[in-house]
């Protein structure tokens, strides 16, 4: 701890313990109308995320998980990662890369990920299109930009300007998920949802985290909703503040969601808390699936565009200096 501030410090603990692995999906449609509760079923299967090999026991000298306890008034942030869109063409390849294919993401998703033709730059922002067209045996095309292996992180504010797609049937969301999987599949290295939206509930705006002890199969995870009047007509900023010991999420600032597990259980494992290690951004639009599709999908709404002004990642070298 030499050279560090202590009052930044306050304890850690060190926990080694096995993990399991659970995974969901499933479907449901219906007519377009607003509901209040719903979820992401978030089973990522892909082989971009999904390891075999990861699933179920693995050693224990592998599954560390570390909890931290901060006095936060006065951390500093620098802007360690951005893209603020102020060029014309593809997404920066040296920042995004693409998910393809159309195997329904462990959701059910109806739409074909294409890597450049429903992505593009132009006017200041990041445009992602879901469009209504047939494409490899799906009706439906769009795009998954991922910062995976250009912009890997842990721990930071990580800050999206964005401008959301309306009607039934559309599903944008900004994500994170773990650069390495060293818990395990889905959800035992955890997800963080910084924004989710589905059309059915136009103003409704959610913040989510997933883990092994906290997801919606066990009826035990953790979200909140803001409503956003226009949520779809205005750029709003949504962000999250990830701590070593807790998770806050804002929309223009304003914070609306926290996960903190200590409060929630006297010594949280990996199970509870994940997310102490390296995790990349997600900016996608589904098109119906389990969650999306939950009130059926409004054809005629298409194309929708999420139109996105910024990232950008902060850092805090207090923090980053105490974790390396």
């Amino acid at each position: 701890m030499r050279g560090i501030n202590r009052n930044i410090w306050k304890q850690s603990l060190r926990i080694v313990l096995s993990a399991s692995v659970i995974l969901s999906a499933g479907s449901l449609f219906g007519a377009c109308q607003a509901e209040e509760d719903g979820y992401r079923t978030g089973a990522k299967v892909s082989d971009a995320y999904v390891n075999p090999d990861a699933a179920g026991e693995i050693a224990k000298e592998d599954l560390k998980a570390v909890g931290y306890q901060y006095d936060y008034d006065n951390l500093s942030y620098d802007l360690v990662w951005s893209d603020e869109f102020d060029y014309e063409g593809l997404p920066e390849s040296t920042k995004w890369d693409y998910d393809t294919g159309g195997s329904g993401w462990g959701n059910n998703e109806l739409q074909y990920y294409t890597s450049d033709q429903n992505a593009y730059v132009t006017e200041g922002n990041l445009v992602i299109e879901a469009r209504k067209e047939e494409y490899e045996g799906k009706g439906y095309t769009s795009a998954r930009l991922v910062t995976r292996g250009k912009g890997d992180w842990q721990y930071g504010k990580i800050e999206v300007r964005a401008k959301l797609p309306a009607g039934c049937g559309t599903w944008p969301a900004i994500w994170m998920l773990p650069t390495d999987w060293e818990y395990g599949a889905w959800p035992s290295s955890g997800e963080i949802d910084i924004m989710e939206h589905v059309g059915y509930n136009q103003n409704n705006i959610h913040a989510s985290i997933h883990t092994q002890s906290y997801y919606h199969k066990i009826n035990t995870q953790k979200t909140s909703t803001k409503v956003v009047d226009g949520a779809s007509e205005d750029f709003h900023i949504y962000s999250i503040e990830w701590l070593p010991d807790k998770i806050l999420a804002y929309i223009d600032g304003e914070q609306y969601f926290s996960f903190e597990p200590s409060k929630l259980k006297k010594s949280p494992t990996y199970k509870e808390w994940p997310f102490d290690k390296r995790m990349h951004l997600l900016l996608n639009i589904a098109v119906g699936g389990d969650w999306g599709g939950a009130k059926g999908i409004d054809d005629a709404v298409f194309p929708v565009q999420m139109l996105v002004d910024y990232v950008r990642v902060y850092q805090s070298k207090e923090i980053s200096a105490l974790v390396k």
